[in-house]
């Protein structure tokens, strides 16, 4: 066979229930709106997550396992590579140089955060990796692009199952009352919408807090985000070098293919160069949507196919160690970034 055959019956496996996630997800929101009387949105990623799982058992066969794998991996780069269409470098540029600041070391800080309470609850230490991970940059495609440094593991795929899901979870919870606590801390408009881009994993609840605020909060927010989004691949590769220098088991951690990051890096440039107007920007006006379904449909595959690889055994193991690792690591950033905006607005 070839590679494409091979590839074939697992990938398509991982296409089919990412579709049929994606068609789900107003199907399951009317329900549950039905249901509890309140609008709640399930992300077609999460839904992908969830299918893939619950047919762990029919994929685990080896016709899939090719498939399933370059969806995992492959398609899962490309996927991310392809965010960097969403950054415009001039946007960050614009916040100046103390809140970009607050927000890298709000990020470092929360990944050792994760690191150390995954060791002090006697969990491995890649669990933290990527629990703080998740937290600190931008949720689920954090814990996916961190997978690829992080060596496996017993529980890994696990793991990663759970971060996804938490940040969604925690992210929901945080779009309805950061807001509040912004407000009771008399933040302004522009200090609540970092707190929300810089404290929020998921950006479609950064999104739904930072409206909710104001128009001004809404975009500070979103800017903010993108900055996070934009250090995804530094913190990657801060990570998998981490790991190959200070552990015996550094050498089996695999640095991203250098063309993973550098793609992104030049999506970003290019984002932020184009004309807006002309035959070139109408062009790149034309095709960047198509880029952009792209992408969002890479992740929903790669996730729906790492639930294909995750049994739900696997996810019964996860106590409440990993619940406080995640847990803390978002109690962190949020209190960091918070403090340091209070601080900064009375000098």
């Amino acid at each position: 066979m070839s590679p494409a055959q091979k590839v074939a019956p697992g990938l398509l496996l991982s296409c089919a229930l990412a579709a049929v996630a994606i068609q789900s997800e107003p199907v399951i929101a009317n329900v549950v709106a039905s249901l509890t009387g309140a609008e709640r949105n399930i992300p077609a990623i999460v839904i992908a997550l969830l299918f893939g799982i619950a047919f762990h058992s029919f994929a685990h066969h080896d016709v899939f396992e090719p498939g399933i794998d370059f969806s995992v991996k492959t398609l899962l780069r490309c996927a991310i590579a392809l965010l960097g269409l969403r950054v415009a470098l001039g946007d960050i540029i614009a916040l100046g140089w103390i809140t970009p600041l607050l927000v890298l070391a709000a990020m470092g800080s929360t990944l050792l955060v994760g690191i150390t309470l995954a060791k002090i609850l006697g969990k491995h230490r890649e669990t933290g990796m990527l629990a703080g991970m998740a937290v600190a940059v931008c949720g689920a495609s954090a814990t996916l692009a961190t997978s690829t440094v992080v060596p496996n593991y017993p529980g890994k795929r696990a793991d990663i199952a759970f971060a996804v899901v938490s940040a969604n979870v925690v992210s929901t919870l945080a779009m309805i009352l950061y807001p509040i606590v912004a407000s009771a801390f008399g933040l302004n408009h522009y200090d609540a919408g970092v707190l929300m881009g810089a404290t929020i994993h998921d950006m479609a609840q950064v999104v739904g807090a930072g409206y909710a605020v104001s128009e001004d909060a809404g975009n500070t927010a979103v800017v903010v985000k993108l900055f996070r989004v934009f250090m995804l691949f530094p913190m990657v590769l801060i990570v998998g070098l981490w790991l190959r220098a200070s552990t015996n088991e550094g050498r089996k951690a695999k640095i991203p293919v250098p063309g993973f990051a550098i793609v992104f890096i030049f999506l970003s440039l290019i984002n932020s160069v184009l004309p807006a107007t002309g035959s070139v920007g109408d062009t790149y006006a034309m095709i960047k949507p198509a880029l952009d379904t792209l992408s969002a449909w890479g992740l929903i595959v790669a996730i729906a196919a790492l639930g294909l690889h995750t049994s739900i055994r696997s996810l019964f193991t996860i106590g409440w160690r990993h619940l406080a690792v995640f847990t803390g690591a978002t109690v962190w950033i949020f209190v960091f970034v918070l403090i340091g905006l209070i601080v900064s607005s009375t000098e």
